[in-house]
């Protein structure tokens, strides 16, 4: 008579077990891409975070030009960043350290962990589904890099230019601390990988039925307003950076809203396709 709770409960803790796995695998590689990344620490440090502080980012440049390209002087031309990078506390270093190393791993391993994750949940689908996210792995993966390269190469420079070189008087000299200037670049750059996973995040939900496109369609102003509050908190306070940062945001909540229609229209075909198989 116990048999059957037995199976449940059989059943449930295998499942553990192996989502256990899959988290223990995709741990195992974050950790050796963060030891990897932890071994190059002074040229990461150099070439990707105090490199920033300099003209030379290529950013800087890219906007350089665009504004000799323009016929607007060097307006959109970045100063030099008066700033001097330092460590007060005794094991800031090593733990600024250990961050970066961490979430450049976890950035490196995304596709495998996103894999890992997405292979527990894909047997409780059905076939049209798993047909349906045949390449969201691709998909997701492709969009948290775009993500990526949008915060290291837009959002981070910005940053870093306008705190940089923001003074309240000149007698007050910007003296940072490595942890606070690199964890600035490495949380908003990760960050904005995961912004740019929104049109998955929705989709998925859209599948399971949980999301409409005409709740998504009803909240647009809401989202739009949430959008931009969210660019002022990740973005200096000025009206261009936050701009540059809300346009690509909104078009890929615009870009889940034509995907989540897509799967609407797609379930409402199946729903007739029953129908009509019933009735004959």
């Amino acid at each position: 008579m116990n048999s059957e709770p037995e199976e449940k409960d059989l059943s449930f803790l295998g499942h553990l077990e192996e989502l256990r796995w899959r988290l223990v695998r995709s741990s195992v590689l974050i950790l050796i891409a963060a030891v990897v990344l932890f071994y190059f620490t002074d040229p990461i440090v150099q070439h990707f975070y105090i490199n920033m502080s300099s003209t030379s980012f290529p950013t800087y440049k890219f906007f350089c030009l665009l504004s000799q390209k323009l016929n607007i002087s060097d307006a959109l031309c970045a100063n030099e960043i008066p700033i001097q990078i330092q460590s007060i506390e005794m094991t800031k270093q090593f733990s600024t350290n250990m961050y970066f190393a961490l979430i450049g791993g976890l950035i490196i391993s995304f596709p495998f962990t996103f894999y890992q994750i997405w292979s527990f949940v894909k047997p409780g689908l059905k076939q049209a589904e798993l047909k349906a996210t045949r390449w969201i792995v691709l998909n997701a993966s492709i969009l948290f890099f775009v993500g990526i390269l949008f915060g290291y190469f837009l959002i981070s420079p910005l940053c870093v230019q306008f705190f940089g070189g923001y003074k309240l008087t000149d007698q007050i000299q910007n003296n940072f601390t490595i942890s606070s200037y690199m964890s600035m670049i490495t949380t908003s750059t990760f960050l904005s990988g995961l912004f740019f996973e929104l049109p998955i995040v929705m989709y998925i939900l859209a599948k399971i039925g949980i999301l409409g496109a005409d709740i998504l369609k009803k909240y647009r102003k809401h989202s739009l307003v949430a959008i931009l509050i969210l660019s002022a908190l990740i973005t200096p306070p000025d009206v261009v950076s936050q701009l540059m940062v809300s346009f690509p945001i909104y078009a890929l909540y615009e870009f889940g809203i034509i995907i989540v229609k897509r799967v609407e229209r797609k379930r409402l075909r199946e729903l007739r396709s029953d129908e009509n198989l019933k009735k004959k």
